[in-house]
């Protein structure tokens, strides 16, 4: 009964929403992060240097960088002076070597040196907020029990009206209130990826970019950053 009296622009938006993240799964069909990692620990790790830094500044570190930490008994064991030090050209790193370090020990000591597998748990590391943990459940153990808002994801939502929110996880409920739970899985890969390739964030023409055709108000839309 209570589908009888959706608010109109609720529905509007979820009906756009449907039709953007069908757009991406044809575009993205299969989520993957272009972190480089190659155990689950790095990963955090990579994710947690990721925050306001770009995927490709956070390869270039770690590509050497992983040769020297790959356990989570690595990290743990590291100063944070001497990694800060290695992770200098990433923005914050002495605040993000800290919580590396710390969140290592946590993993070691609580969860017997395994990542966790639960949004619960994750959050309880240093520097794992609901943004992180999603991004790290979907890569690791292709759980996609929430969507993950980073800047990518809040532009676009934005940009096409899929919300009235500024801050991260309040886009990210919207978002899972307008998507149904089998597609959630795209829409924080898909929106990267396009915009880090197709479109994006300073002002340009866009009309025929294939998102901007299902919805052309969007090609004069353009959100501040935060």
């Amino acid at each position: 009964m209570s589908e009888l009296f959706l608010d109109p622009r609720t529905e509007q938006r979820r009906e756009r929403a449907l039709a953007l993240v069908a757009c991406l799964k044809k575009l993205y069909p299969e989520p993957k992060s272009e972190l480089a990692y190659e155990t689950p620990f790095q990963f955090v790790a990579a994710v947690i240097l990721s925050a306001q830094c770009t995927d490709k500044k956070v390869n270039a570190v770690t590509e050497t960088l992983w040769k020297k930490y790959r356990t989570v008994d690595d990290f743990a064991s590291a100063s944070v002076a001497t990694f800060a030090a290695e992770t200098s050209s990433i923005t914050f790193h002495q605040s993000k070597a800290r919580y590396i370090v710390s969140a290592a020990k946590l993993v070691q000591d609580q969860f017997n040196g395994e990542v966790p597998e639960t949004e619960k748990e994750l959050v309880l590391l240093p520097g794992v907020a609901y943004k992180t943990a999603h991004v790290v459940l979907g890569e690791l153990f292709k759980k996609w029990e929430g969507i993950p808002t980073d800047t990518h994801v809040r532009r676009f939502a934005l940009r096409f009206d899929l919300t009235d929110h500024t801050e991260l996880t309040k886009i990210s409920k919207d978002l899972e209130s307008i998507i149904p739970k089998k597609d959630w899985k795209y829409v924080n890969n898909g929106f990267v990826l396009y915009g880090r390739y197709v479109c994006p964030a300073r002002p340009h023409e866009c009309e025929e970019h294939p998102l901007t055709k299902l919805w052309p108000p969007a090609a004069n839309r353009w959100p501040k950053a935060k």
